[in-house]
């Protein structure tokens, strides 16, 4: 039976990976197991390693704190994903060095925190024997095969608290407020913090905007009275016909992000010169930050207990997974496979549309 486990969290940070964490060594410590936390995601595993020891006692009080004690990395050598999904082959003596690694200080499992490409390259390592389980993990909620991902509902709370806020001033001065939030290549976040906080305008990735309609849309709601409005765009957004703009990054490609509500402000004042105020705020980073909410700590801890117990059953090579009320596993490979998309018939967006929020199409 497996009794030393490896922890590991990788990709963007998202406020309660400490509580996934804690989850899993507070209730695999009761039942006899060991812990390693492996430090800066998959660069902690290769050499020259970085690891600690975990137990319950360095757990202790972290479940309401953002961030990971583990600390984190974007990219590296383990590097599993291009852009929007394309996936890269990990060189094989880099997976070889990481197999070996894990031998070497006794590791038996691994449990993985992370999204589409830190679970893509911890399938890669499954496929040489390594035993791991995956845990869902990304702000954006675009993970396949869950119902929600831990991260997101703190995303949305905090986008919400921006746009109540945002409101205000937008009134105050007749301005029309663009705010930046989260989101490559899906509009979750976009779409629940819009509806959740008054937004008038939604702009996501899946559904490209025309330039065109969002100033006749403004122009409509000033004619009617509404001289301010607020928009919510996700930093993936594109208008039809849109170029992606990509930028080298390593060696890898990938795609550039960034500054889509600067463009959109730019392009509404060549089509409508000084017709409207004007104004964008890119909430960046403080999206991720700060302490998790009450249902992500819960979402969290949920998912670390089920990870333990999908290693105690020997149930390797699967990532847990919220359905309804309950945590299931799924094949990793199912849930890398592809992106969850937010889709023009979703309760969401349907909802969004029939009380006027407009998608820029």
């Amino acid at each position: 039976m497996v009794k030393k486990i490896g922890i590991l969290n990788g990709g963007g940070d998202v406020q309660p990976i400490n509580a996934v964490i804690a989850s899993i060594v507070k209730s695999g410590s009761k039942r006899g197991f060991e812990f390693i936390g492996f430090e800066r995601s998959w660069e902690g595993v290769l050499n020259p390693m970085l690891y600690r020891t975990l137990d319950q006692k360095s757990v202790r009080g972290i479940s309401h704190v953002g961030g990971t004690i583990l600390g984190t990395v974007n990219r590296g050598r383990f590097s599993a994903k291009k852009g929007a999904g394309e996936v890269n082959k990990i060189p094989d003596d880099v997976l070889q060095e990481a197999k070996a690694n894990l031998e070497k200080v006794g590791v038996e499992a691994l449990i993985v925190i992370g999204g589409d490409g830190t679970l893509s390259g911890a399938l890669q390592l499954a496929e040489l024997g390594v035993k791991i389980v995956g845990v869902p993990k990304t702000i954006d909620n675009d993970l396949d095969s869950t119902d929600k991902t831990f991260g997101f509902s703190t995303a949305v709370d905090i986008v919400t608290e921006a746009l109540d806020r945002l409101h205000t001033t937008a009134t105050s001065h007749d301005r029309v407020i663009f705010v930046e939030v989260m989101g490559r290549n899906t509009g979750w976040i976009a779409v629940n913090s819009g509806l959740a906080g008054g937004a008038d305008m939604i702009l996501i990735p899946e559904i490209p905007f025309d330039y065109n309609k969002i100033v006749e849309f403004l122009r409509k709601r000033k004619e009617t009275g509404y001289r301010a409005s607020v928009v919510v765009v996700a930093e993936g957004a594109a208008p039809k016909k849109g170029l992606v703009t990509s930028m080298k990054v390593g060696d890898t490609f990938e795609v550039k992000l960034g500054g889509i509500s600067n463009t959109i402000i730019q392009k509404i004042e060549e089509l409508a010169p000084g017709e409207f105020e004007l104004r964008n705020t890119i909430l960046g980073h403080i999206q991720r930050g700060g302490s998790p909410n009450a249902e992500d700590r819960i979402l969290a801890k949920e998912y670390g207990v089920a990870a333990m117990d999908a290693v105690e059953r020997g149930d390797f090579g699967m990532m847990v997974s919220l359905k309804g009320d309950q945590i299931v596993t799924v094949p990793i490979a199912e849930a890398v496979k592809k992106l969850k998309l937010v889709t023009t018939d979703s309760l969401t967006v349907q909802t969004a549309k029939k009380i006027g929020v407009f998608f820029g199409d």
